[in-house]
């Protein structure tokens, strides 16, 4: 008797992925393969559709994963017990350019209701920020941030504040970076003013930060040198209060779709991430940058071993040959900690069922969709250029979720596996690749995508369902899980001297 509990990817493919825990013994058919498993598989990890011989290639997803490490007989589990890598280090790359079909003509160009800033930018909340340019005043910033935001309440979507640990005693790359980060949440168009809150003998000077933050609305900012008054937090008070007076005349208007900048996230990934949500997530940022919209991606140890697939996608040879000094430019910041640069899925990956980098690559990158890389941006660098966006930044959740705020995501799409309640500060729509985990964890989870694993909802209708919740929340019509349980925070790459 088959059982319909496993799903060929690809139709080149010679695995198959349990979407329910298999029995050894059990019969199973996918892909005009039929087999007997031979171990217990749980959900998400793969099977031999076939007799794999040691050192053949496992293919998913129409690529390979790596190679396997000894004999696999068809309906054998394939794990890290019996497959491994087959990357390498450093790489020399080719132009392959894809041709991809102008997009069709749209007709009536969606909108949504945004906040248009002076300098064109357009945000979806309309909120103020309390920046603080070191973590000697993390607590006075948040002091002011909570109660300016019940004082307020009603006048803007909010009043926020964002700790981190350095500023001080940084030297080098290390305090440019945190520069960049601060920079780019003070010209941020979610923010209808900022407050910057300094101590005053920091490293990281208020003067240079404000210069760094380049094309701002100075009226829209108030500084504060924390040393150079009386009571931090009553000031502080005062100075939101005046921002708040200038931001509540702001309103909504109808923008394009055009003028949205998403950006897309996998965190607690599993096997079914390249399978529902990272496609899903990808399909919608075909559709925006059709529309001529902008999508920002990073992760940039996560493109290892399908980067050449994003290359040939470059809008021009210049644009291809930032991507792979992006590439490879990761890879040597490995090399030059004596790191190995394919230490990596982790191990909550791993326990999902991805095995190497290149299965977790193949299905990370999904969330680019087929969309053209028109542009290659610096961690900190803010988006000019309509298209898909790649950021420098590194995997790490947080990290690589505040790289993409502050080069200008007004709203990110984040997927997962297995769940985290991680919020950044603009709306963070959580995305399941399993039903699941959105039925266990609904305080975390904004959209299902596993409907369509078992046939409830069509990859169509789910990108429709989507791209209307997106346009819903940019809206401020609803808001998201992370916007609900006030989980909103930064994280800033480190990577130099401290003191």
């Amino acid at each position: 008797m088959t059982s319909p509990q496993v799903l060929q990817v690809h139709p080149g493919d010679n695995v198959a992925v349990a979407i329910a825990p298999l029995a050894a013994g059990e019969r199973v058919a996918a892909g005009g393969h039929e087999v007997e498993v031979r171990d217990d598989v749980p959900v998400g990890h793969k099977l031999a559709l076939r007799d794999l011989g040691a050192g053949e290639a496992v293919v998913k997803y129409g690529a390979e994963l790596g190679r396997t490490t000894e004999a696999v007989p068809a309906g054998a589990w394939i794990h890290s017990h019996n497959l491994k890598t087959a990357l390498g280090d450093l790489h020399a790359y080719e132009y392959h350019p894809v041709e991809k079909a102008p997009p069709a003509a749209p007709g009536e160009v969606p909108t949504f209701q945004g906040y248009r800033r002076a300098n064109g930018r357009v945000g979806t909340r309309n909120e103020i920020w309390v920046v603080n340019t070191v973590a000697c005043v993390n607590r006075a910033a948040e002091r002011i941030a909570r109660a300016a935001d019940a004082q307020f309440q009603g006048r803007v979507d909010g009043v926020h504040s964002f700790s981190h640990p350095y500023g001080c005693s940084q030297l080098g790359d290390d305090l440019d970076y945190t520069r960049r980060v601060l920079a780019g949440l003070i010209r941020h168009p979610n923010a209808g003013g900022v407050l910057v809150l300094g101590l005053g003998c920091e490293n990281n000077r208020l003067d240079v930060l404000l210069e760094q933050a380049g094309d701002v609305d100075r009226s829209r900012i108030r500084y504060l040198t924390s040393q150079l008054v009386g009571d931090e937090v009553e000031e502080g008070l005062a100075m939101v209060e005046e921002l708040v007076s200038i931001a509540e005349q702001d309103a909504r208007e109808a923008c394009p779709v055009s003028d949205l900048v998403l950006g897309v996230k996998c965190g607690g990934s599993d096997a079914f991430s390249g399978i529902t949500a990272n496609p899903l997530v990808g399909r919608i940022a075909d559709r925006l940058t059709d529309l001529g919209g902008t999508v920002l991606q990073t992760e940039v140890p996560e493109m290892f071993g399908a980067e050449q697939q994003i290359m040939n996608r470059a809008a021009s040879r210049e644009v291809f040959e930032q991507t792979v000094e992006l590439v490879n430019r990761f890879k040597q910041y490995f090399l030059d900690h004596d790191q190995p640069i394919y230490e990596n899925p982790s191990p909550g990956n791993k326990d999902g069922g991805l095995t190497t980098l290149e299965e977790k690559s193949l299905g990370a990158t999904q969330k680019g969709g087929t969309a053209t890389v028109t542009a290659v941006l610096d961690y900190g660098e803010p988006t000019t250029e309509a298209g898909l966006n790649l950021i420098y930044a590194p995997g790490n959740d947080g990290v690589s979720v505040t790289a993409e705020v502050v080069a200008g995501a007004t709203v990110v799409l984040f997927t997962t596996g297995r769940g985290t309640p991680l919020g950044f500060p603009v709306p963070t729509l959580k995305i399941s690749t399993n039903s699941d985990i959105a039925a266990r964890k609904p305080h975390w989870i904004d959209f299902d995508a596993g409907r369509l694993l078992d046939g409830s909802a069509s990859m169509d209708a789910l990108a429709d369902d989507l791209f209307e919740t997106i346009r819903q929340t940019a809206s401020g019509d609803r808001r998201a899980r992370n916007e609900e349980n006030d989980y909103r925070e930064i994280a800033i790459w480190k990577d130099g001297v401290t003191l």
